[in-house]
């Protein structure tokens, strides 16, 4: 399994990634993280913005299904119901096993799956250790709190690589 902090891709909102990219990659089953991915860890019902990109993405064929390692399944699981997803809980990301169990549940495999997130040492490190496309956004509503602004900082190196990869 490949140890590397560095996504395939990175963007700087989840709405920046098409039907059309991720079937240039060859995906059809994109796992998200939702915290900070799809959503302010806060927000408890899905806004029309995500509804609309979900929606975009289903109509194109793109299966997606939440992969979260929240610890309380009570949010996940109303957010994603109100959506009509199905989701991944207790992940255990960067471990493999929550992206290997979706991906399971839907007769997907590691070369037609993306795995999108915010994070470089849970959802991309999980990625790219499962074998799949490795998305990364900036999180949705920014660093807020001392430690969410401490691991912003340290992710900014590898996330520089990215982009420069990228321009290429």
């Amino acid at each position: 399994m490949p140890f590397s902090l560095i996504p395939d891709r990175l963007f700087d909102a989840y709405d920046q990634i098409t039907p059309e990219l991720l079937r240039a990659h060859g995906v059809t089953l994109l796992l998200s993280d939702l915290d900070f991915t799809l959503a302010e860890k806060k927000t408890r019902r899905p806004p029309q913005a995500l509804r609309d990109w979900l929606a975009e993405m289903e109509r194109s064929g793109i299966r997606v299904m939440i992969v979260s390692n929240n610890r309380s399944g009570e949010r996940v699981d109303e957010f994603c119901a109100d959506l009509g997803i199905d989701y991944q809980g207790h992940a255990g990301k960067p471990s493999t096993r929550g992206l290997e169990a979706a991906m399971a549940r839907v007769g997907a495999d590691r070369a037609h799956t993306a795995m999108l997130g915010d994070k470089l040492l849970t959802d991309v490190l999980a990625a790219r250790r499962a074998g799949v496309l490795s998305l990364m956004v900036e999180p949705v509503g920014g660093a807020v709190t001392a430690w969410q602004k401490v691991l912003h900082a340290l992710q900014a190196p590898f996330k520089a690589v990215c982009r420069r990869k990228m321009a290429r």
